[in-house]
């Protein structure tokens, strides 16, 4: 992949269980794989930022550092913080980003604090009514996003379509598939299952202008019956903290298998790459980060366990997204777009 032309990143230095380290190796992996292409912005502490930077084997003169004396932790209320700590690394990004002076902001810090200062700072994009959170799961076929992911608990039928517009968006501008599969998240196939919201968010979808192919159930979304698939937050956050603990589930029932006998342990040798190999897409460092959508700006959020190669891919994502100039989409698209114009492959501008 190349990136061209040059793009800038503001990334939240302290943000992530091991920051400052592993954001600043993690933004030396981007720049040293993206040389001419990318700049780096890193916010937070700058004393510890440099203190770190020291320590790694080369500078790149791509990055540079804008001090914020306050961070915002894992356990802070994430609106209260942002009022109370207007000076953390979080706010002071997010400004540089809604000034016009980075293409995205990155962050593996508070996901609350980031998804409000997302929607406070940088504003909604018109027509969106509540930003959401998109989350990916890796299928038969292709990518599925699924959203909302958490952030939205609950919601009225109008929210369910305007996430499957956002969705839609993302995965033809980002991922650039031709028109992607729609589906709604329910209890069966048939129109008149699901809740009240849920039979409404139905036909507002059928009647758009979206590839919406039905109802889909939970075996879908790895099955890949959709690309996009729409649920309120409250599903969508307990479905995906379900697909993250199948990994670990799996590595536990294959070491008990493995412990039993050695012969066990030297099958287990025998399957170990390719088994490692195929469940790559279920690797939240591969993935990198999730985006915000219906926000007027380019806002990426990390697991705060993101290791370097997940901030660099998060750095990644970042770019993919702000070039795709996904927003004007999304808002063209929500104001009335002619049928079908979802469903064309574009180049992105």
């Amino acid at each position: 992949m190349g990136l061209s032309p040059k793009s800038r990143i503001v990334l939240d230095a302290m943000g992530g269980d091991h920051a400052p380290a592993n954001e600043i190796a993690g933004a030396m992996e981007a720049l040293r794989q993206f040389p001419a292409e990318l700049e780096v912005i890193l916010v937070g502490n700058e004393p510890l930022i440099r203190e770190h930077l020291a320590k790694q084997p080369t500078e790149h003169p791509a990055i540079s550092i804008i001090n914020a004396d306050d961070v915002i932790t894992m356990e802070d209320s994430p609106t209260a913080s942002l009022k109370q700590k207007k000076n953390s690394s979080i706010a002071v990004g997010m400004r540089l980003h809604q000034e016009g002076k980075a293409d995205a902001f990155v962050s593996a810090g508070n996901t609350g604090a980031v998804l409000s200062a997302s929607t406070l700072i940088l504003g909604r994009v018109k027509g969106v009514s509540r930003p959401t959170i998109a989350a990916f799961f890796p299928s038969e076929k292709e990518v599925c996003l699924l959203l909302d992911a958490g952030t939205n608990v609950d919601c009225k039928p109008q929210h369910l379509y305007e996430f499957a517009v956002m969705g839609s968006v993302y995965v033809n501008k980002v991922l650039r598939i031709d028109r992607p599969r729609v589906g709604l998240l329910n209890v069966g196939e048939e129109e008149s299952k699901g809740t009240a919201t849920v039979q409404e968010a139905h036909q507002l979808l059928k009647s758009g202008h979206l590839n919406f192919i039905g109802n889909v159930e939970g075996r879908d979304i790895l099955k890949g019956t959709a690309h996009v698939i729409v649920c309120d937050g409250f599903v969508g956050n307990i479905v995906l903290k379900f697909g993250e603990s199948v990994p670990s589930f799996l590595k536990s029932r294959l070491k008990r298998y493995a412990d039993q006998s050695f012969l066990k342990t030297l099958r287990i040798g025998l399957v170990r790459s390719p088994l490692k190999m195929s469940l790559k897409d279920m690797d939240y460092e591969e993935i990198g980060g999730v985006p915000v959508l219906g926000v007027n700006g380019v806002s990426i959020i990390g697991h705060g366990r993101s290791t370097p190669k997940a901030i660099k891919n998060m750095i990644v994502r970042a770019v993919e997204v702000a070039r795709s100039q996904i927003n004007k989409h999304i808002e063209a698209t929500l104001a009335g777009p002619p049928a079908g114009s979802i469903g064309a492959r574009q180049s992105v501008s």
